[in-house]
């Protein structure tokens, strides 16, 4: 296996780091990074397979130690989601449809920040609209998401860990008094679901509904809100015609942008017993670095893997996982964008770049600084 160095925090990297990938994929299916000292892959056959073997899991075999500032993060960071239901999310397209709709039309003439006036807020409201927070918590639930998925960034820092550690505390006080709030007061949220759920014969806890919440509102926020920024970037960049977000193509393009531009890159197992995966020999309690994009590009499987077709015939891609390992926000995720992204090129047809969109250094997430646009 070879040994391949790449920092993650190189400018370079950030922008574009497509090319390191190849260089990785001719290594073969395997290759040792040794910025993290960690066996990955690329490799679109290997990922699949690992995120559908249930000899690999997301929790290490033996847990690692938790430093003192850190025990109220990975507090709940490592309780299971366990309830989820698709119907709440199916109910959510009329409302996806308006929030858009109102988000799209309050978008300034002129030159504007995309990011902040419809990729960031359009999430978060709708995650807090699911959960059955009060809307006017946004701006709440969007600094504690910002700082809670730091600690998955490459290079955190004590600061970084520290405002992780305070996002926590604040977003589990409120929730605990929410959740308490809506036992003695149901309504018709998701949070009132899961109140009601049953798993294994037993109510949930509240820390499991917390976890749940926490997990809601990392997961479908911070990648939607990346996912949104790289798709226009590159759907004004290649000039695709609005025809490819009709309503008889947009399927196609919500896949293929998802597919070519990714939020987040890399994803880690562990492996529960000694496995081997395309002659690569893993042992009990070895981590496994799976490269989401860099499969997403794999030539064994996409034609032309680096060009953006809209028109591509849709198939599975590694951006939610695969199998036991799918993304619970997925639907969630392609609900919005399908939806989103229709309305707000259909009231800005003339939108346009104002400058180059530069990517920030939030790997192993991948996603712009800012948007500057005109419409």
């Amino acid at each position: 296996m070879q040994t391949l160095s790449q920092s993650p925090k190189d400018p370079a990297f950030v922008q574009n780091p497509y090319p390191f990938y190849e260089t990785a994929r001719a290594a073969g299916p395997f290759f040792h990074w040794a910025d993290y000292n960690l066996t990955c892959t690329g490799n679109a056959a290997a990922v699949n397979a690992i995120f559908r073997d249930r000899r690999f899991g997301r929790e290490p075999i033996v847990p690692p130690v938790v430093p003192d500032h850190l025990a109220p993060f990975y507090a709940v960071e490592n309780l299971v989601l366990r309830a989820f239901t698709s119907r709440r999310i199916a109910a959510l397209e009329p409302e996806i449809a308006a929030l858009a709709t109102e988000l799209a039309q309050a978008i300034p003439q002129g030159e504007s920040d995309l990011l902040k006036t419809f990729a960031q807020p359009l999430p978060v409201r709708i995650i807090a609209r699911l959960l059955g927070v009060p809307e006017e918590m946004a701006p709440d639930l969007l600094g504690w998401s910002n700082a809670m998925v730091g600690m998955y960034m490459a290079g955190r820092t004590r600061e970084m860990e520290d405002r992780a550690v305070q996002a926590t505390t604040d977003f589990v006080a409120f929730l605990r008094a929410y959740v308490e709030e809506r036992r003695a007061r149901p309504a018709d949220d998701l949070i009132t679901q899961l109140i009601a759920a049953e798993s294994e014969g037993e109510k949930l806890s509240t820390d499991e509904l917390i976890s749940t919440c926490i997990l809601l509102l990392n997961a479908g926020h911070e990648a939607t809100v990346h996912t949104i920024g790289n798709g226009v970037k590159t759907l004004l960049e290649t000039m695709t015609p609005l025809m490819a977000l009709g309503p008889e193509n947009v399927e196609s393009t919500v896949e293929e942008i998802l597919r070519y531009d990714p939020a987040l890159h890399m994803f880690t197992r562990w492996a529960y017993d000694d496995i081997e995966v395309m002659g690569h020999t893993f042992r009990r309690g070895d981590q496994v670095a799976l490269l989401l994009a860099a499969a997403n590009r794999d030539p064994g499987v996409w034609e032309s893997p680096d060009r953006f077709l809209p028109s591509r015939a849709v198939k599975p891609h590694a951006s939610f996982g695969a199998g036991l390992h799918f993304c619970v926000g997925a639907p969630l995720a392609r609900l919005e964008l399908q939806i989103a992204l229709p309305i707000l090129f259909r009231h800005h047809p003339a939108l346009r770049l104002a400058e180059p969109p530069t990517y920030a250094d939030v790997y192993h997430f991948h996603g712009l600084k800012a948007l500057r646009v005109t419409s």
